[in-house]
């Protein structure tokens, strides 16, 4: 056994046993929970105001040719496109392949437990998001920043622990692209079959190399328009494909919600019936899975969605709820139900289905209900969905770099980070390696500790953010709380006036 192979048995005990075993799966759920109690279950309270605050207002704005004027000199992206940079950063093979993943490990029963976790997922959301937006910083440039290194810095003090989620959210985020270039990869060698699997692995990760360089380099701004564009295109594809699988095999949707909810409380006994084996499986996967997938706790996706133009905190914290509902409760609910109620995918005990390939079974859903056509367009979706998550990471990993080393080596070493990014995309494509996708759970989990901290200790002021925003809008005459610092909340809350 080499070095690298060590490493990686060490990593992933590291990460089954402690960073991902259920340690982090009850500090992510905690505190998902004691957000959700303090806030009174805000996502359930003010669960309509997610729609008619976010995505509705966005369909009925008509489109300008003119770009909007910023106040203050600010370089910020609309609303939406700051979630779908968001987004592209959660919707990834996670929902497709995790899912898949999730149920072969722990059984249909994970999926109900990947419900329970997004539940409280959705107030982690909200809150990373009020606070990302509420103590981020604009730069003399106009640039504005925010995320969970800055509510860690400012808003508990602890400026060391800042620089500990920076450097893990760097190092994930040259993981992230690797592993998902290397996704990309694979599905095209499986659906090509033609030439060696080598050459067309260099020539997808030229490719995909190219296209990132060109995108990245517009910064945010190009980003955000680009995610907006593909995120929705890629969702509906998605959307219709996956219904087309159910509706056609519409019989067997009551069996589907049948194995999940059978699944999820199932207790066959091990060991004289001491212990529900299927069950905590069940749970310790659905959690995971949830988690990986939506990324709430995790503070990556509000690096993004603290570069939108709103001067509310609590709106962008409402964008955040619905992403984790549209990840979580249709992306990932419509995979399992297709998995479900395709031939041949059935995952009716975990030790039948322990060797399968998460990959391939989720393929067959696609390929045993339309054939060729079908593998072609889990050929087409998956690696838009991984495109998309390479996309996302590169800000937060630059966004990261910057915080590092401040706003002027920033810059320079934001730039050298970049063609770092693009370079390794490509090696990430050609040489396929357990031991990254391990790193990058590890920096992953690393990221969600400091996180979670925050948001544990700052919950109160969460509540309060809130409080104000909605009394605000049910018509009281009180001070507006949109910006943690005194001269910057005052130039927000004068905009707020002028714009009233």
């Amino acid at each position: 056994m080499n070095i690298i192979d060590k490493l990686n048995d060490i990593v992933g005990f590291i990460n089954d046993n402690i960073l991902w075993g259920i340690p982090m799966i009850i500090a992510i759920l905690l505190t998902g929970m004691i957000l959700s109690v303090r806030a009174r279950f805000l996502q359930v309270r003010k669960f309509g105001k997610v729609f008619t605050e976010t995505i509705v207002p966005t369909f009925k704005k008509k489109e300008k040719k003119d770009k909007p004027k910023k106040a203050g000199n600010e370089k910020t992206i609309s609303q939406f496109e700051a979630f779908s940079a968001a987004l592209a950063g959660t919707v990834g093979t996670g929902n497709i392949v995790g899912v898949a993943s999730a149920m072969i490990s722990g059984g249909p029963g994970a999926v109900f437990w990947m419900w329970v976790s997004a539940f409280f997922g959705l107030m982690t959301s909200f809150a990373e998001n009020v606070l990302g937006n509420y103590f981020r910083k604009k730069d003399k440039d106009g640039n504005v920043s925010g995320g969970p290194m800055y509510y860690i810095e400012n808003g508990l003090g602890k400026k060391w622990l800042a620089l500990v989620f920076s450097a893990c959210c760097l190092l994930a985020a040259i993981g992230m692209g690797m592993v998902q270039t290397n996704s990309i990869s694979g599905i095209i060698q499986n659906v090509v079959r033609v030439g060696s699997d080598k050459v067309i692995a260099v020539i997808v990760g030229i490719v995909v190399a190219v296209i990132i360089a060109i995108v990245i380099i517009g910064g945010i701004k190009r980003i955000g328009r680009f995610a907006s564009m593909v995120i929705p295109f890629m969702a509906v594809l998605f959307i219709v494909m996956a219904c087309s699988i159910i509706g056609i095999n519409i019989t067997r949707v009551p069996h589907a919600f049948a194995l999940i909810f059978k699944g999820a409380f199932s207790l066959r006994s091990v060991g004289g019936g001491l212990l529900g084996y299927t069950l905590m499986t069940a749970m310790r996967f659905g959690f995971a899975r949830g988690i990986f997938s939506n990324e709430a706790g995790l503070g990556s996706g509000v690096i993004a969605q603290s570069t939108s133009e709103t001067k509310e905190p609590v709106q962008q914290g409402l964008w955040g709820v619905f992403g984790v509902f549209f990840d979580t409760f249709i992306i990932c609910t419509l995979t399992a139900l297709t998995l479900l109620c395709t031939n041949g995918s059935y995952f009716m005990n975990i030790s039948g289905n322990a060797g399968a390939d998460a990959s391939s079974v989720a393929s067959s859903a696609f390929s045993g209900t339309f054939g060729l056509f079908g593998e072609i367009m889990f050929a087409i979706i998956l690696p838009l969905f991984a495109f998309t998550t390479i996309l996302a990471w590169s800000f937060y990993g630059e966004k990261a770099i910057e915080y590092l080393f401040g706003q002027k080596a920033g810059k320079t070493a934001g730039t050298v980070f970049k063609v770092l990014y693009v370079l390794l995309l490509v090696v990430g494509a050609i040489a396929k390696s357990d031991f990254v996708w391990s790193l990058d759970d590890m920096f992953n989990a690393l990221m969600a500790l400091p996180n979670l901290t925050a948001l544990i200790l700052l919950s109160g002021l969460v509540v309060k953010i809130s409080k104000n925003y909605f009394e605000r809008k049910a018509g009281k005459d009180v001070l507006p709380m949109l910006s943690a610092y005194p001269e910057r909340n005052r130039e927000l809350a004068a905009r707020l006036d002028d714009e009233d």
